[in-house]
């Protein structure tokens, strides 16, 4: 490559000179990290640890007893004692969650795609889908675990109804998205409906689906907590939700607030872990995942 400089001269610059360059505004890092990355840790890290020890000092300044509202070091030290009876709970809520979570991918994913290969279809279905979507949980979970024997199956459905329709919706929205000037072309050269959907349209929704897959993550956990809250009334179930319930009763205050943060802390790591995987799909080919070039 030839670069003519302002008095006529010219200079030759191979290919992996170019490629090599020094980028001069290239953003620094420290420990391997951007200040933007270290801005989203550190910022909300300092706001959490100022409100902990907000709380904390409320709590003892006031002489608060730890039956109606115990400080964060109490919670922590309850969360280490009882570590052995909570983290059952916790891997029993985890698989319900992640066992509906999967059912809804494969079932939102594959109606989606009867959608978009039909608009009888979905013109027929999708209202359905809407009316399972707007249903409280709450009001339908009781009758799930009367109508089904396995509490654990019950447990999935719950849970499943709830993640079902952002996937599905997504999903759907992505698949319609694709650029029609592409799709013409597609048919130009006589490619199979087959063709279209594997090297077009899927690839279109997959942003969509991974947005939906994250958002889904989230509420599969509140269903599966909802369902195990009604379950739980009977003593039948022994997740997180019925050790919240079991603490209510007997006044374990500290517990309750232990298996609270448990919730809490699983359902920011589905977030990110979802996340995570969305970043890891998209990161080389799509512009939400790839960084800007400065």
């Amino acid at each position: 490559m030839s670069v003519t400089t302002p008095n006529d001269a010219r200079i030759t610059v191979s290919a992996e000179e170019v490629a090599t360059a020094p980028v001069e505004n290239r953003e620094r890092t420290i420990l391997g990290l951007t200040a933007e990355s270290w801005a989203r840790i550190l910022f909300p890290a300092i706001i959490g640890l100022l409100a902990l020890g907000a709380w904390e000092w409320a709590v003892r300044a006031n002489d608060v007893p730890s039956f109606i509202l115990p400080g964060p070091i109490e919670i922590g030290r309850t969360l280490i004692r009882d570590w052995h009876t909570l983290q059952i709970s916790l891997w029993i809520t985890l698989q319900i969650t992640f066992a509906a979570l999967f059912v809804a991918a494969v079932l939102g994913l594959a109606l989606a795609v009867l959608f978009a290969q039909s608009r009888i279809i979905e013109l027929s279905l999708f209202p359905y889908a809407v009316i399972l979507q707007v249903t409280p949980i709450v009001a339908i979970a009781p009758l799930i675990i009367i109508w089904v024997d396995d509490i654990r199956l019950a447990l999935l459905i719950c849970a499943w109804i709830v993640a079902f329709f952002p996937i599905l919706s997504n999903t759907t929205l992505g698949l319609n998205s694709a650029d029609h000037n592409l799709t013409d072309l597609f048919r130009l050269y006589k490619a199979s409906r087959w063709q279209v959907l594997m090297r077009l349209r899927l690839p279109t929704a997959m942003p969509y689906f991974l947005a939906g897959l994250k958002i889904s993550g989230g509420l599969a956990l509140i269903g599966a907590i909802v369902a195990e809250f009604v379950a739980g009334t009977g003593g039948r179930a022994s997740g997180l939700a019925y050790r919240i319930l079991e603490a209510g009763y007997q006044l374990q205050i500290p517990r309750m607030f232990a298996s609270l943060v448990l919730v809490s802390l699983t359902g920011i790591a589905i977030f990110l872990a979802m996340s995570l995987v969305s970043h890891l799909a998209l990161r080389h080919w799509h512009e939400s995942a790839m960084k800007e070039r400065r």
